[in-house]
């Protein structure tokens, strides 16, 4: 049995991690200040005698002997993050600061979420983890990308300089359920106003693309990227190749909830990027790694848990 935390585990991708670590028989510390994460994410787990939620924010410092070190505490949908900027660009560069501190102390293994959002507005594509991106350093979204690109840079710098094992993943669009209904994600929105037979927004012309990959396949890449040995950092890329335009999406969603929503045009936001597609490469060859699971199916199982909820969204 390992000893793990899990900042960040009452949050939507935190809290399907949390599960299968219990699950696996690990005894799991959730850690989270329920700023995005709920404690009815991780409810069904209070029942197991190896899960602990605890009620803490990354900012301050956290003490406890562990083996392992899950770093997903951010928030990570634009509404969230831009409501409170500041706060979210500490989370992000002292959350990593003072985790880093807690692994070197403990000797912890460390997997630090980062995202496909260092890349910015790419230039290049797909995105492989060697390109360095483009990104704006004061724009509406830099609190998050350059907190990001921020937390990996000291996570480096104290592997290389006080020898802390450190994993760095790169997380591209995940969905599925347990995601907020308001989070203003492009798949809880569209899922969501089609329910309700609202017209669904689709910013631009739609066609800029995004690639989409369901939780349970992240959840994998996570765990297998914690096992690699010591002397892989990464980062790698944890991403659903498979590649869609919003109209695409929006039509899918459409079909599979048979609403007669209609489609609605507004602006582009700001430095909202045209394209994102991670290259997958370095996950195959390392964690012998792909995602699994179609795009249909995986909106229907968010579509199920959405339709579940009414009407309490």
């Amino acid at each position: 049995m390992k000893r793990i935390l899990v900042t960040g585990g009452a949050g939507f991708i935190g809290s399907h991690l949390c599960k299968r670590l219990v699950e696996n028989g690990d005894d799991v510390i959730c850690l989270d200040n329920y700023y995005t994460g709920s404690k009815e994410n991780v409810w069904d787990l209070l029942k197991y005698s190896n899960f602990e939620l605890v009620r803490h924010d990354v900012i301050q410092p956290y003490w406890a002997e562990v083996d392992e070190i899950y770093n997903l505490a951010c928030p990570a949908s634009p509404i969230h993050y831009q409501n409170d900027p500041i706060q979210t660009t500490k989370t992000a560069v002292f959350g990593i600061y003072n985790l880093c501190g807690l692994a070197r102390r403990t000797g912890a293994k460390i997997l630090h979420a980062s995202t496909s959002e260092v890349y910015g507005d790419p230039a290049i594509h797909p995105q492989p983890e060697a390109y360095w991106g483009n990104v704006n350093p004061i724009g509406i979204r830099s609190c998050y990308d350059e907190g990001k690109r921020c937390a990996e840079s000291l996570a480096m710098d104290y592997h290389r300089l006080h020898g802390v094992r450190i994993k760095l993943i790169r997380i591209f669009n995940t969905y599925g359920p347990k995601m907020q209904a308001y989070d203003g994600r492009v798949i809880t929105n569209f899922v969501v106003s089609a329910l309700k037979g609202e017209d669904i927004t689709i910013y631009g012309d739609g066609k800029q693309t995004r690639s989409f990959q369901y939780v349970d396949d992240l959840v994998e890449g996570m765990i297998r990227m914690m096992a690699t040995e010591d002397d892989f950092t990464g980062p790698v890329n944890i991403g659903n190749p498979g590649e869609f335009t919003m109209l695409e999406l929006a039509e899918k969603v459409l079909r599979l909830t048979g609403s007669k929503s209609k489609l609605v045009h507004l602006p582009l936001p700001a430095d909202d990027p045209k394209q994102r597609r991670p290259d997958i490469s370095l996950a195959k060859e390392k964690l012998n790694w792909e995602p699994k699971v179609p795009l249909d199916e995986g909106l229907k199982k968010v579509i199920e848990y959405f339709e579940a909820r009414r009407p309490n969204f």
